[in-house]
Formats: C-alpha cells, sequence, structure tokens
C-alpha cells in the first residue's frame, strides 16, 4: 500500500506541474465541463422535454455519440495486433497511447448513455451483479458488459505496466499478456455488440442490415487511428516522447485499407436500397436526397461523403500519405466525415419516417449541444491527465527517487524547449534520409 501511495502523490505532483500552455488547456477545458454540469442539472430537472427528441425520434445527438466513440475505443485494437501480436516494435513503443484513448472514450460512451437516460437514479438496474441485466436475453445487457469489461482490461493494462515502469520493473508478460489478448476480442465485440442493438430492431429497415456489424469496425479502423495519428504529431512535437515516422505510415496504411471497406459497405447498402426501390427505401431517401420536402441531413451526409473519399485519396497515395502536411489533413477529414455518417448520420434516418409513417425532423438543442460538449471535454481532460502522467514515465522523467522513498521528476519533464525541438527535428530528418539511402542502395 505504501507503494501504490508514493505511486498516486507522484502521479498528482506531475498532473499539476506544466508550462502556461498546459494550464491554459486544462482551464479551457474545466470551464467546458462546468457548462456541461451545469446544463445537465437543467435536464435533470426540467426532463428530456428541454432536447428536441421526441416520440418519433427517441435517440439524437447523445446516442450518435455514444455510437461513434464505442468506435473510436475499438480502434485501440489496431495498435495491440501488431504490437503483442506480430511483435512490431515500432508500434509496440506507442500502443499504450492506445489504450489511454480508449479508456477516454469508453467514459466519454458512459457518460452519452447517462446524459440519455430520462431517470438516471435508475442505472444501478444496469450494474453487473448488482442491478437485474436479464441477461443474456437483453442486447442491452450485453452491451453494459463488454463495455465494462473493456474499460476494466484497459485501465488494469495501463495501470499496471505505468506502475511497474515507475519503479523501474519489467512488467510481467505472464500477466500482461493474457490480458493484452483478450482485450483484442473485446475492442471488436464492443463495436460488434453495439452493432446488433441496431440490427435487433426489426422496425427499423434502415438499420436491419446484415453488413452493419463489419461497417461499423471498418469504419472505427478509420476514425480512432486517425485520431491517434493527430495526437502522435502533438506528442511528437510537444515532448520527448519518440514516435518513428515508420509506425505511423503502418497507421496510415491500415487506415487505407480500413476506409476502403467502410466505403465499398456503405455502398452496397446503397445499390441494395435503391435497386430494389421497395417501401424500406424512404429513410435512405430522406438521408441522401431528401423527402417530401424534409433535408436536413442531406448537405451534412454529402459532405461527409466527400471528406471521406478525399481521404482515402489522400491515404491511398504513398506520396501524399507520406506527406505530413497532407496526412495530417487526411486525419482531419476522417475523423470529421465518420464522425457525421456514423452518428447523426446513421441514427437519425433510422427513425425517419416512424412507424405511423409521421416525418419528424429532428435537430439537436442547444443543451444538447453544450451536454456533448462538456462530455466530450471531461474525456480530452482524462485523456490529458492519462498523458500527463504516462509519457514521463516511459521517457524516465518521472520515476521513484533512488533512495525508494519519495519521487524524482525530472526538471525537463514532458515539453521541449524550442532549441530541443529543433533539434530532435533535424537528427529525425537526419535518420530518415540516412535510412532512404540504406533502402535505395540495397
Amino acid at each position: 500500500m505504501k507503494n501504490i501511495w508514493n505511486f498516486y502523490k507522484g502521479t498528482i505532483a506531475v498532473t499539476v506541474r506544466g508550462s502556461a500552455a498546459y494550464y491554459c488547456w486544462v482551464a479551457f477545458l474545466l470551464a467546458l465541463m462546468v457548462i456541461g454540469v451545469i446544463t445537465y442539472i437543467v435536464q435533470l430537472n426540467d426532463g428530456l422535454i428541454i432536447t428536441n427528441m421526441r416520440d418519433q425520434v427517441s435517440w439524437g445527438f447523445y446516442i450518435s455519440n455514444f455510437t461513434f466513440l464505442v468506435g473510436v475505443a475499438a480502434a485501440a485494437v489496431l495498435l495491440v495486433i501488431p504490437a503483442y501480436v506480430y511483435h512490431w516494435k515500432p508500434i509496440k513503443e506507442i500502443a499504450l497511447l492506445g489504450e489511454l484513448l480508449a479508456i477516454s472514450a469508453i467514459i466519454m460512451c458512459l457518460l452519452f448513455v447517462t446524459a440519455d437516460l430520462g431517470r438516471p437514479d435508475r442505472f444501478w438496474h444496469l450494474i453487473p451483479f448488482v442491478g437485474i441485466l436479464n441477461f443474456p436475453q437483453s442486447l442491452l445487457a450485453w452491451d453494459v458488459m463488454v463495455l465494462n469489461l473493456y474499460l476494466t482490461l484497459n485501465l488494469v493494462i495501463a495501470v499496471y505496466y505505468l506502475y511497474n515502469l515507475y519503479y523501474k520493473r519489467v512488467p510481467n508478460k505472464n500477466f500482461m499478456t493474457p490480458l493484452l489478448l483478450l482485450s483484442i476480442p473485446a475492442a471488436i465485440s464492443i463495436h460488434t455488440v453495439t452493432a446488433f442493438l441496431y440490427n435487433g430492431l426489426a422496425a427499423r429497415p434502415f438499420w436491419n442490415a446484415s453488413i452493419l456489424a463489419p461497417r461499423f469496425l471498418a469504419s472505427a479502423f478509420c476514425s480512432g487511428p486517425a485520431f491517434m495519428i493527430l495526437i502522435f504529431f502533438l506528442v511528437r512535437k510537444y515532448t520527448r516522447f519518440k514516435i518513428t515516422d515508420e509506425a505511423i505510415q503502418k497507421i496510415a496504411e491500415l487506415i487505407a485499407y480500413a476506409m476502403f471497406i467502410n466505403l465499398f459497405l456503405l455502398g452496397a447498402e446503397i445499390f441494395k436500397e435503391y435497386y430494389s426501390d421497395t417501401v424500406h427505401l424512404a429513410p435512405m431517401q430522406y438521408l441522401l436526397q431528401g423527402l417530401h420536402g424534409h433535408n436536413a441531413l442531406v448537405p451534412w451526409i454529402w459532405t461527409a461523403m466527400i471528406f471521406n473519399v478525399t481521404a482515402f485519396m489522400i491515404f491511398l497515395i504513398p506520396d501524399t500519405r507520406r506527406n505530413n502536411t497532407a496526412l495530417v489533413f487526411g486525419c482531419v477529414l476522417i475523423f470529421v466525415g465518420v464522425y457525421i455518417e456514423k452518428g447523426m448520420g446513421l441514427v437519425i434516418p433510422g427513425f425517419v419516417p416512424d412507424v405511423l409513417h409521421e416525418i419528424y425532423e429532428y435537430v439537436p438543442s442547444g443543451m444538447e449541444m453544450m451536454i456533448a460538449i462538456g462530455i466530450w471535454a471531461t474525456g480530452l481532460f482524462v485523456f490529458t491527465m492519462l498523458l500527463r502522467v504516462a509519457i514521463p514515465i516511459m521517457n524516465g522523467d518521472f520515476h521513484v527517487a533512488e533512495d525508494g522513498v519519495g519521487f524524482q521528476i525530472s526538471d525537463n519533464l514532458f515539453f521541449l524547449r524550442k532549441s530541443d525541438r529543433e533539434k530532435d527535428i533535424n537528427g529525425s530528418d537526419e535518420n530518415a534520409t540516412a535510412t532512404s539511402e540504406g533502402s535505395d542502395s540495397a
């Protein structure tokens, strides 16, 4: 217990140290979180009537964000497989960052579900071994189980790994390896079960496609890794943590394959609906071209399609994929495009028209948006704190004191001076050139 307490005190000390930019970022996130909490209190007092959800559209902005973030969380498996199944060193060194992102994303998922509940005080009914889950008949019970299992796995893996590095010990492979291997099917299952939640509603033909689960996974392996690449560039620029171009390029290549599958499956769904031309075409028409004068989602989904196709071309062509500016631009396009397509573009058309053939156009209210912003700020705050602790430990700048009592924090913790960043960048360029020349001669 003494060692655990020492580790905990050290993490607190690390998180309160930083530059002016770090304090401004944390203060900004905390301000958004406060706004979200205040808005949620209003919703708690007045009820879900403050949202624009109604009987016709009972899932809205909250569940759209939940669906997207489950995919972001599941995408950590794209780092775990090459790192711990194929033991590829460049990705193995950064795989933990994917685990930390998964933790933050799952926390946001749970918060969005809580925000969507009309009676959050009854949430305890969904807690395994405490409430009545109606397991295994209920798909919602399966979703609760796999989400909590995946969150627990990632927390245990990350904390155990960092705890051992802090005490300058080698993590026990016999303990970590089974957990890492278990996290692979767990990551796939959280998004598969989410897809089954939609699939299982037979009265909603828009979701009644057998390829929805693989399409969910394909889109997850686009948006999550795209966000990771953006984080990797920021981490590499502003910290002393080394992330190789080789690792980033391999992830980008995997995104290109996943985006092709995602676009292909989406095209297959569109073909099936339009070619069969049954009454079930209506939701797809509402999404892509509007229905009876109702077209609120049309400009959004076509924007998402343009973003996704453009990003796919960027990632598909090796020269553009190797250009860091183009790569960052492509990652932003993928993240925004999949967020629209897999969020509002997936959830809302399932309710339009409803089972009574009524059309209610849902647009999230300002209250919903403020609560959602507060939840996103919470997730980014958690991720920031996790990175704040993890990166110094992995760099060796934060560890137990030499006498085994207390902790030791390096003076150059976390952020690099400008001269150090330029030196590292120049060094990386020289190494990249040498590697390129060696490859050419080979």
